[in-house]
Formats: C-alpha cells, structure tokens, sequence
C-alpha cells in the first residue's frame, strides 16, 4: 500500500506540528509510513510527518545513498526536533517530495546543532554540517508550516525541474 505525499499547494502543508508526548511502539506505525514514503521518493533524502498529513514534529534523515556524497549520521528518526545553534551560511540546490516539480536555490545554515528525541523519548543532541544540516534544518521547515519556495534567494531562482531524478 502506497503512502500519500500532500503537494504544494495543499493548504495542510503550512499547518504547525504539535510536539510528540507518546512514546515508543505508539509510533511505530508512523515511522513505518515516514519510512515507506521516503523509499518511494526519487532520490529522497529526507521526510517529515506533515508531508503525509501527520501534523506531529517527526522527521526522518537518511543521507546515505545521497548523490551528493556527504559526512552523514546514517538514518535519523528526529521527534521534536529543534535547532539550537547554527552557524555559517550556503547557497544551494533544494526539491522536495511535497513540491515535485521545481528545484531553488535556498541560503542555509552551514552547520547546525539539533536537539531531539527517539523513539523512546530519550534526548539527543546531535552536531551536523554540509549537505545532511541542509536537509535537516529543510525538514524541520516542514514542522512549522514553511517549504523551501518560502526561503529561495530570488523567485528566478526557482527552477521547473526537467525530471524527478534531476
């Protein structure tokens, strides 16, 4: 069974997360979904629960098969993720699952510090730089509502995609 991925311009997509506050098997069948909806996007590298209309703060990050190779912490599964500290700033290519069709360039933090939680409620504190503290901090985004077309450096920046591999 197919997972359904809300697209742009599903109002539902600038709706706020509410923090998780049940832990552990409770969420396995949404992380069961996180994951399958992040296996069947092109090239996927990260997802968030509002994206399959879930409006819970839960991301999952896996940059591991990335084409753009990368220093990575694997495959993250982020609940009440926050970012505490960031630092320096890029220019770069993002698309996303929710808008299919178009890529941007977007300025972002070149390294960032992510407070967050596991399935078991534990707290982590996690260091992240290059291309996964992109994808985090464009993932976190979808937890308050903005996508990356909000954050693009100029509307001439936002590019129609030729294809989904692109």
């Amino acid at each position: 069974m197919s997972v359904t991925i809300l697209t742009y311009p599903d109002k539902r997509l600038r709706q706020a997360s509410q923090a998780v506050e049940m832990f552990g098997e409770s969420l396995a069948d949404t992380v069961a979904r996180l994951q399958q909806a992040l296996g069947e996007g092109p090239g996927a590298v990260g997802i968030a629960a509002p994206q399959i209309g879930i409006f819970r703060r839960m991301v999952i990050i896996d940059c591991r098969n990335s084409m753009r190779p990368c220093r990575n912490h694997g495959r993250l599964l982020m609940i009440n993720p926050e970012i505490t500290a960031c630092t320096g700033e890029r220019v770069g290519r993002e698309g996303c699952l929710s808008v299919p069709d178009w890529v941007g360039m977007v300025p972002r933090a070149v390294e960032v510090e992510v407070r967050y939680q596991d399935i078991d409620g534990n707290r982590h504190v996690l260091q992240s730089r290059g291309f996964e503290a992109r994808v985090m901090q464009h993932e976190i985004d979808h937890l308050d509502g903005i996508l990356f077309i909000d954050r693009v450096v100029s509307r001439r920046d936002l590019l129609r995609r030729l294809s989904r591999e692109t």
